[in-house]
């Protein structure tokens, strides 16, 4: 396809790159790969642009979201495929992403099965992402941060200024499509095993994951997030209220806190409502 690009962030990928990126030629002769070469020191670069791909290179190691962004500031064609160089993403299931696309949608996410995740620990950190995930927006989403989807250009360059430059951007781009009204599609993909070493943290990253999570809620709707804390804080300050004025007679210093508590959580969640519509108003 001639208005399609696939566009492959990698680092350290030398194993299994040339490989994809043969594939992809092979399925789709007249398609446009851009590998973006995050400050590999393995020869990533030079085995993409022997087999074919466009090469842009990082000096130095900025990130998978950093590469994501310099891969789709450099995209000149309408629609473009997003897809990670570790042999993990099939090139056969991009001709199905299209045609989901195709129907009308802005983006269409290959979500991974449950014998695709790397692990336990995994599974379950990304089931808590989908959770959260459906309760913000109101939607099943079946796998939130799967890094392989097919996407109008022009809608995801609205959101390249939200996208971290580390890991999660898959996370952050579906809830700005989310929040701005653009519509998301899901297609069941099996992923094997990758080939080469992950770049991701057990320990690091692990203790990331809550941050992500409430980076979700803060980057869609604040509002969803803060009241039920708020919520929270006043049951359990008019209940401790109660107890002691049945019990004491009294009006005690800890339940003035804790009701104090939920109304300030309650103003900085409406305060951080008006801020993310800002964020989303269109230029």
């Amino acid at each position: 396809m001639k208005n399609l690009t696939v566009v492959i962030p990698a680092k350290n990928e030398s194993r299994s790159i040339s490989s994809l990126i043969r594939k992809i030629k092979a399925l789709l002769p007249e398609t446009g790969v851009l590998v973006v070469d995050d400050g590999s020191i393995d020869g990533t670069a030079e085995a993409a642009s022997m087999a074919g791909a466009q090469v842009l290179s990082h000096p130095y190691s900025m990130g998978n979201g950093a590469a994501v962004k310099s891969g789709m500031r450099a995209v000149k064609t309408e629609l473009a495929v997003l897809m990670d160089g570790d042999g993990q993403h099939d090139p056969a299931y991009i001709p199905q992403l299209l045609t989901r696309l195709n129907t009308g949608y802005d983006m269409v996410v290959g979500a991974r099965d449950r014998d695709s995740q790397a692990s336990f620990g995994r599974l379950a950190a990304n089931t808590l992402y989908n959770r959260l995930a459906g309760y913000m927006t109101g939607q099943v989403i079946p796998d939130l941060t799967s890094g392989f989807r097919a996407v109008r250009t022009d809608p995801f360059r609205e959101f390249l200024n939200l996208l971290p430059n580390g890991f999660s951007y898959p996370t952050t781009i579906t809830m700005a499509f989310f929040r701005s009204g653009y519509s998301v599609a899901y297609l069941p993909i099996q992923a094997p095993a990758r080939l080469g070493k992950s770049h991701i943290r057990p320990v690091k990253d692990g203790v990331r994951f809550l941050a992500v999570i409430f980076k979700i809620g803060s980057l869609y709707s604040p509002f969803k997030i803060f009241t039920p804390i708020s919520l929270f804080f006043f049951v359990l300050g008019f209940s401790y209220y109660l107890f002691t004025f049945f019990t004491m007679g009294r009006f005690t210093n800890m339940s003035a806190l804790l009701l104090s508590t939920s109304v300030l959580v309650f103003l900085i969640g409406l305060v951080s409502e008006q801020i993310t519509q800002l964020m989303y108003l269109k230029k």
